[in-house]
């Protein structure tokens, strides 16, 4: 054995497919309330945002706030599972979780709730990027495909029944929206009764180096950038003194956090990680999928709802194709991944199936039939699980087992980032899609346009006279298609970067050697790593 494999064999967990199991089962259930906790508002928001007499910003930030967290987050999580107890870390993420998901539900303004999301987002961050790290503590890569399957099912579960719960606890009258906030406590605490008495993985005892001002300025510049895109247009032109300051800001609130990155002990996101081609290619795909995953699909549910009418509970159910779709590509083609040790042909057809849902679903309007609808949403869902767990795995296979926290972090950090950029700029092309469409029907109409049509508090239709509720759903509906429209060049974008990934065949070991692109730590960092491993403890 090499000194540059050593840390990567002791810090392999050699377990069977029962053990695996049942370590896995209270981290899944884990996931699956993070899950649910999320999809279970995502049919209730257009009446929570009315009720609360919320804007399309207001929508819009619902959603951001909790990316945002989750992306800023998610290398910090990462980067603690590679220094002390995954197990601890994971329980925690959980508890935080929890407290956001109770403080939201109690929330009286659309300000209270946005806050509130965030802390749920912190402990959506630890929750993505350690179920990640945990699995690939646990299983080689070449059998991480099959175990994949299973979280990409669980996430398929609770993505199908979240909406499908949150449209029933808003249509019942005795529970109201706050309960989907609440509905998740009970599996929140019997997943960490799980944990405690399933999980046992190695702990790594070296003294901790957070990067916080790298952490807090990679922050600022994504939320300084999505905060222009979001009031551009509205508050202010596009091209105006405010664009110009708030954009010359973000840049150069990145150009220091690439320089604090670079001259950091042990940065968030390791800058060396870039010499890697697959995970400079996997990145920029990942914020292509993270815009499909959030950026468009989020908007569902309000397309159902204002432009068709539909209750929250039957907008539930319109979305199942796409669900289907996602829970039948990542259990099938987890299950061949890890039977031929190949995964690059399903990450090509994925984004090619990804921007071609979103193409079609581009032609979306309020009166497009349903079954048509069904199969572009089927694509999508077809695209997003081939590629979402697949584009995590193919990084994994190429670092050593003591990076696998930065790595795997580094993925869902650019997926997150991707996704809070789609919904922050979609959430605006929306907004101004449907003033513009407003001001156009109304006019046919003889009635003004309000000013405030694009950004004022978001209709209920069942209360609006006949003609002006046409006008209203036609808006919406042409809107929706646009946004899906928008969101089809990042689908192409993440098509070209997994074109040029060069596919390497999945380790059958943990401790494998890694591709020989990845350029080799320290041999000193690596013995002193594989010392402090040996003699460590167990959760």
């Amino acid at each position: 054995m090499t000194q540059a494999t050593a840390p990567t064999r002791a810090t392999a967990v050699d377990m069977t497919h029962r053990q695996i199991l049942e370590a896995l089962s209270g981290l899944l259930l884990g996931m699956f309330v993070a899950i649910l906790s999320s999809t279970v508002v995502s049919n209730a928001l257009p009446r929570i945002i009315t009720e609360l007499h919320g804007t399309q910003s207001a929508y819009t930030w619902v959603v951001t706030s909790t990316l945002l967290a989750t992306t800023a987050t998610t290398p910090i999580w990462g980067k603690l599972a590679d220094l002390t107890s995954k197990k601890i870390l994971v329980q925690l993420a959980l508890t935080i979780f929890v407290l956001g998901s109770v403080l939201a539900g109690i929330s009286q303004s659309t300000g209270q709730l946005i806050a509130c999301r965030v802390v749920q987002g912190v402990g959506a961050g630890g929750l993505t990027a350690l179920a990640q790290v945990i699995m690939a503590t646990m299983i080689s890569p070449r059998e991480r495909g099959r175990y994949s399957g299973y979280l990409g099912a669980v996430m398929a579960v609770g993505t199908i029944g979240g909406p499908l719960i949150g449209g029933v606890i808003v249509d019942t009258d005795w529970l109201g929206w706050r309960w989907c906030f609440y509905v998740g406590v009970p599996f929140a605490i019997l997943a960490l009764i799980v944990l405690q008495k399933t999980l046992h993985l190695p702990v790594v005892k070296r003294p901790a180096k957070i990067d916080w001002w790298g952490a807090t300025l990679i922050t600022a510049a994504v939320s300084v950038l999505l905060i222009w895109v979001t009031l551009a247009g509205d508050k202010y032109d596009w091209i105006s003194w405010q664009s110009a300051a708030m954009v010359a800001g973000a840049l150069l609130l990145g150009a220091l956090a690439i320089r604090v990155e670079q001259r950091a002990a042990e940065p968030m996101i390791p800058p060396r990680l870039f010499r890697n081609r697959t995970i400079t290619l996997a990145v920029i795909a990942s914020v292509g999928v993270g815009v499909g995953m959030f950026g468009a699909s989020v908007f569902l549910g309000q397309y159902f709802q204002i432009s068709r009418g539909e209750s929250p509970t039957m907008s539930g159910l319109m979305t199942l194709p796409m669900i289907g779709g996602l829970l039948v590509a990542s259990t099938v083609v987890g299950r061949i991944i890890t039977n031929t040790g190949r995964w690059k042909r399903y990450l090509v057809a994925g984004s090619a199936l990804l921007t071609v849902g979103f193409a079609l679903m581009g032609t979306m309007r309020v009166d497009t039939p349903y079954w048509r609808l069904a199969v572009f949403m089927a694509l999508i869902g077809l695209g997003l699980g081939m590629t979402m767990q697949n584009l995590v795995l193919a990084v994994q296979n190429t670092v050593d087992a003591h990076e696998l926290g930065a790595a795997s972090s580094v993925v869902a950090f650019f997926r997150s980032l991707g996704g809070a950029i789609g919904v922050s700029a979609l959430g605006a092309v929306l907004g101004h899609k449907v003033k513009d469409y407003l001001a156009e029907g109304l006019g046919r109409l003889g009635i003004p346009a309000p000013s405030s049509s694009g950004g004022g508090a978001l209709p209920d239709v069942h209360a609006l006279p006949a003609p002006i509720r046409a006008v209203v759903e036609s808006a919406y509906g042409h809107g929706a298609g646009d946004i899906f429209l928008a969101a089809a060049p990042f689908g192409l974008v993440a098509l070209i970067a997994v074109l040029f990934i060069k596919e390497v065949p999945l380790r059958r070991h943990t401790g494998d050697a890694v591709s020989a692109e990845v350029e080799p730590e320290s041999t000193v960092a690596v013995g002193a790593g594989a010392a402090v491993v040996r003699t460590g403890a167990r959760d």
